[in-house]
């Protein structure tokens, strides 16, 4: 037996198996994107956003084409959340567990993005429902790939109270 054979699952970076299982390659860049990303479940960012967080830590450079490649590549497997703002700008996250059709509220401010389902609770499971089957329906008709996405867009609570002191 080598010593790759011997190792036990405890022994295996849980980022590397994380990329692995989603079939993606175990680079310096896909750690470093990923496990930022990871780091701040609550925050989505742009494209410039993300490279300057990035960079500003004095991590590995990653060109704008990299970035962009690798922020597709993790979004197409499921371990990145991409949304689009009210202005039509593209926002990137991983992936919460909630967002399984969950209902979540992302400030225009700050860019945090909360989920929901505490705060609706009665009417949560109501929504969930909604959404499997407008989900299933749609399967039915041919349709692949399928997610959905609830967003109530505004500004949280905390951002409101900057802006009116």
């Amino acid at each position: 037996m080598t010593n790759l054979q011997t190792r036990t699952a405890a022994d295996i970076d849980p980022m590397d198996a994380l990329l692995s299982a989603h079939g993606l390659r175990r680079t310096a860049a896909a750690r470093l994107v990923l496990g930022w990303l990871l780091a701040h479940p609550d925050t989505s960012y742009t494209h410039a956003q993300l490279q300057s967080s990035i960079s500003g830590e004095g991590l590995l450079a990653l060109d704008r084409v990299t970035l962009y490649r690798l922020i597709d590549r993790l979004t197409q497997v499921g371990l990145l959340l991409c949304r689009v703002d009210a202005n039509r700008v593209r926002r990137y996250q991983a992936m919460p567990a909630s967002v399984k059709a969950m209902p979540h509220f992302e400030c225009q401010s700050c860019h945090r993005d909360s989920p929901l389902d505490g705060t609706l609770p009665t009417n949560a499971s109501d929504l969930e429902r909604a959404a499997q089957s407008a989900l299933e329906a749609l399967k039915a008709l041919g349709y692949q790939g399928l997610s959905m996405d609830f967003a109530v867009r505004g500004v949280c609570a905390d951002c409101a109270v900057v802006k009116s002191d």
